[in-house]
């Protein structure tokens, strides 16, 4: 007797469980729509920054997110389909840790040609180049594409209310299962295929930097006014 009554009561629980739980079909973005006297402001402002992008390299990453906000002040709908919002963050993850590992080659290149600069065609040949160029592209893409199904697959119940676009924290925000692994997970990826492309990067050109304050001759002079350039590069 004892037994059957545990078992109906894990079969209420489950129940009562499935029954709280909501087959999320869109998501709504919420952007300003609780000041609709900012919409304008926030299309002219993704506007601008839209069309400043391709001056930065960055024009895929910004047109996963920016043509969606773009969007909002003429449809005044805030809504995005569930698979619209896996897509998007996956691309957004995706671009994200591909335009890191190309920050970091492009330091590496830079570095070679001012630290090293007689073997520089010999280390930086055609050859090396487009492999670094394709690992940067590939590297991140399986293992954003395993963390946007991770997410997604985690059960969603009550609001389905984020603000601005699709990214990790909100949803996890929405989820109502356990979310601690997927946290670590989060973390974890952020120090390899942020922190570590970061501190490459930084490391580089302050050796870069150094070296070009050690050197007293003419070329010293010469690098030094060509250092702003390189850095805005």
């Amino acid at each position: 007797m004892q037994s059957r009554n545990i078992n109906a009561q894990r079969e209420n629980s489950l129940k009562i469980t499935k029954t709280n739980l909501t087959i999320m079909m869109d998501i709504v973005i919420l952007g300003f729509a609780d000041r609709p006297q900012f919409h304008w402001f926030l299309f002219v402002v993704s506007l601008v920054i839209y069309l400043i992008s391709p001056l930065g390299s960055k024009i895929c990453y910004v047109s996963v997110t920016l043509p969606r906000m773009l969007m909002e002040p003429w449809t005044r709908k805030g809504n995005i389909y569930f698979l619209t919002c896996a897509t998007q963050m996956c691309f957004f993850l995706m671009l994200g840790v591909t335009e890191f590992f190309l920050l970091s080659v492009m330091a590496y290149d830079h570095y070679v040609a001012i630290c090293n600069l007689l073997h520089y065609p010999l280390i930086m040949n055609s050859k090396v180049c487009f492999q670094l160029v394709v690992a940067s592209w590939i590297s991140g893409t399986p293992v954003e594409i395993g963390q946007t199904c991770q997410i997604f697959s985690l059960p969603f119940c009550g609001s389905n209310q984020i603000n601005h676009f699709c990214d990790i924290p909100p949803l996890l925000k929405l989820s109502c299962g356990d979310i601690f692994v997927n946290e670590m997970v989060v973390y974890i990826f952020a120090a390899l295929f942020v922190t570590l492309p970061f501190m490459s990067i930084l490391g580089l050109y302050i050796r870069i930097i150094a070296t070009i304050l050690k050197l007293s001759s003419k070329t010293g002079k010469a690098m030094r006014k060509f250092l702003p350039k390189l850095l805005a590069l």
